[in-house]
């Protein structure tokens, strides 16, 4: 049972979407939920597109993807939906670009990636659409930053990043995108940067403390967490393996500096490949892989106010390497895996009054 500010918390349950995949795109738009692409039960990349009206919850097949897909990006501008990047059915990274435009029901293409990429960071501001990283063709992990317009449907470079990488976890916060973690082909990133949008420079800050793959990240009030994940042994340790740990590390964007929180604070579970988000001054972790055989359904929080963790109501259902969005006080988890590819859309909300 939940306890303390658990009681804030509960799990709404909505219909399975009518396709099973883990890797999916997902997007919220005018009381939607869209679901693109993503791995299907052979393991393939899927074209299937599909939409949760959340007020009728129903759902409703939309027209196919123009590209098979999974893992790409998406952002949403108006009533259109960019999906940017992924891998295809012969694994290699994508560099079609194309637009749903929801009051028309259809596709559109748009200007490609100057490179083919999956694992691209996309964030969206002032209409502009900016994407950051990948890994190419070449299995290299890259360093572009390029921006779109949507008005004369281009992409323009801006200074690269100091550090390659792909899947890395970005957050807009003022006039800077901060870059933390990713990959380099199987080792984690501890790189932590921002780049300025109006002075078009990049800026490093110090390194995240250990070094840590499948972590989950947020940021909340001027900070930016990192917790859990699967540790990496040094390069010199030859008998150790990774271990998923409990770690929490938290940056203060203010003081510029990293705290790697006492064992007191660290999460009750240690987890990897989990949702991470921000509701109503908690950082929430749900589900993910632990040292159990099965993909774990625990959920907790820390309490910014409190400085504790608290134990939240359990998924119901529980998963791994789940699509995640957060739509004002819900924090929605979509597919992923449980003994295979998961049709469940579940949403962690805040009550009424919190």
């Amino acid at each position: 049972m939940a306890t303390g500010g658990g009681r804030a918390f509960a799990w709404q349950v909505f219909p399975p979407m009518p396709t099973c995949r883990v890797y999916g795109t997902v997007a919220h738009q005018d009381g939607h939920l869209l679901v693109l692409g993503g791995c299907g039960q052979a393991g393939l990349p899927l074209d299937t597109a599909e939409t949760l009206d959340m007020a009728s919850h129903t759902w409703l097949a939309l027209a196919p993807l123009p590209t098979a897909r999974a893992g790409a990006a998406a952002v949403v501008l108006g009533k259109q939906v960019l999906v940017v990047g992924g891998v295809d059915e012969v694994q290699s990274p994508v560099a079609a670009v194309e637009a749903f435009l929801s009051d028309e029901g259809r596709w559109e293409r748009r200007a490609t990636l100057p490179q083919a990429a999956m694992g691209v960071a996309t964030v969206e501001r002032d209409g502009m659409v900016y994407a950051l990283g990948g890994m190419g063709s070449d299995t290299a992990p890259q360093a572009q930053v390029r921006v779109y317009e949507p008005r004369r449907d281009c992409w323009l470079s801006l200074p690269s990043m100091p550090t390659p990488c792909y899947g890395a976890s970005t957050f807009l916060h003022g006039n800077k995108i901060y870059v933390l973690g990713g990959r380099q082909g199987k080792l984690p990133v501890t790189a932590f940067e921002a780049f300025d949008l109006e002075a078009c420079t990049w800026t490093r800050h110090p390194s995240l403390p250990s070094r840590r793959a499948f972590a989950g990240c947020a940021m909340a009030e001027g900070s930016v967490f990192s917790l859990g994940g699967l540790q990496q042994p040094g390069p010199h340790n030859f008998y150790s393996r990774p271990h998923f740990v409990n770690t929490v590390e938290m940056f203060d964007l203010e003081h510029g500096s990293w705290t790697k929180l006492p064992r007191s604070l660290r999460m009750r579970d240690k987890r990897a490949d989990f949702v991470v988000g921000s509701l109503g001054g908690h950082i929430v972790a749900i589900g993910g892989l632990g040292n159990q055989p099965c993909p774990l359904g625990s959920v907790e929080s820390f309490s910014l106010a409190r400085r504790r963790w608290e134990v939240l109501p359990a998924m119901p259902t529980a998963r791994c390497s789940c699509s995640s969005l957060q739509a004002g006080p819900r924090l929605f988890v979509i597919g992923g895996v449980a003994q295979g590819p998961s049709q469940a859309v579940e949403a962690l909300c805040l009550r009424d009054g919190v």
